[in-house]
């Protein structure tokens, strides 16, 4: 069954910051479990889980660092709405929400500082693509102020910075983008959207489970668009920098429906649905039958002028469709076994 919409969700405040009045809420909540006779998550015979990606401020609010406008210029703060209310319409039939929280610092490779010119200067974030030819050719070079922060000597920093433009390159990713400063650890770009943060909360204490949080992005050495593997593994002498995220893997893959939503379609959303589909495709593609793709609960990166990866969302999401996943609307009615 569907619930309606709580008194206190304001979908015109979505877009904005604000404190999340926690004993209020938990009270609500409460209440509103006992009203609609909703049970504990730990009842649940069919078993669904909604990952929820970097619905954060820096991707979701207005002027932040990196709003990911879409088409409409609203677009995150539609999706996220819409994302809010599927929560609370479909309370009792979630077991577990899985919100991934995208975390950098400032010295990381897609951030400015990372890089100098040969001038001197740091490249301009969004409007920069750093390819292979650029790293190799002396375009860009690893800024040499980092290395003692970053505990390498300047030479294999610099034999990072090749190997790891060659790696995208050979692996068909995206060339490395030079982001503005976001999703700052400690920062208010960091934490959930209010919104989203107090359905998530509402949901803890209705249904007594856990918001599992997923930390990525960390690594100062790799991207990481994907909650479940960095963009690169290794380094440039063959050893590991980072790994999989089996364990979320393999959790995701024990509930009966999956569903996922938010920022960015282009980026982060398809980079992790594109690695779920590679893990389900290697173990059993039927698989690919639990995975329920919100389609207006997440937005493509759209600079106007500058960059527009609406085509590249559609053909990604054609793409998982092609394979098995379900495009669905978040007022499609929710899985039931």
């Amino acid at each position: 069954m569907t619930y309606p919409l709580p008194e206190f969700y304001d979908r015109s405040h979505v877009g904005q910051v604000s404190r999340v009045p926690y004993q209020e809420r938990s009270h609500q909540a409460q209440q509103w479990a006992v009203q609609h006779s909703i049970s504990p998550a730990s009842h649940d015979k069919t078993r669904i889980a909604l990952l929820a990606i970097d619905v954060q401020n820096t991707f979701c609010i207005p002027e932040f660092e990196l709003f990911v406008g879409g088409s409409s210029g609203q677009g995150a703060v539609d999706d996220t709405a819409r994302l809010c209310e599927f929560v609370y319409r479909n309370l009792g039939q979630i077991t577990t929400i899985i919100p991934t929280l995208d975390t950098h610092r400032a010295m990381q490779i897609f951030h400015p500082i990372f890089w100098i010119d040969g001038s001197g200067n740091h490249p301009l974030p969004v409007a920069t693509q750093i390819t292979l030819d650029d790293v190799e050719s002396g375009i860009w070079r690893v800024n040499p102020a980092l290395v003692s922060s970053l505990g390498q000597d300047e030479a294999a920093l610099q034999a990072h910075a090749l190997h790891y433009a060659r790696q995208l390159t050979n692996n068909g990713k995206y060339p490395l983008t030079i982001w503005p400063y976001h999703s700052m650890l400690g920062g208010i770009g960091h934490a959930l959207v209010s919104a989203f943060e107090e359905a998530c909360f509402v949901h803890t204490v209705a249904r007594s489970q856990q918001t599992q949080f997923e930390v990525k992005g960390e690594n100062p050495l790799t991207e990481n668009y994907s909650i479940l593997q960095p963009e690169v593994l290794t380094g440039s002498e063959g050893h590991g920098i980072a790994s999989k995220n089996d364990r979320l893997i393999d959790q995701l893959l024990t509930y009966d429906a999956v569903y996922i939503g938010g920022q960015a379609k282009s980026h982060c959303v398809a980079w992790t649905i594109a690695d779920l589909l590679n893990e389900i495709q290697c173990r059993d593609p039927k698989l690919a039958d639990k995975i329920y793709l919100l389609d207006d609960c997440a937005s493509p990166v759209v600079v106007p002028g500058i960059v527009d990866f609406s085509d590249a969302a559609e053909q990604a999401y054609d793409r998982f469709a092609m394979a098995g996943m379900h495009r669905v609307s978040s007022l499609d009615t929710i899985f039931s076994g």
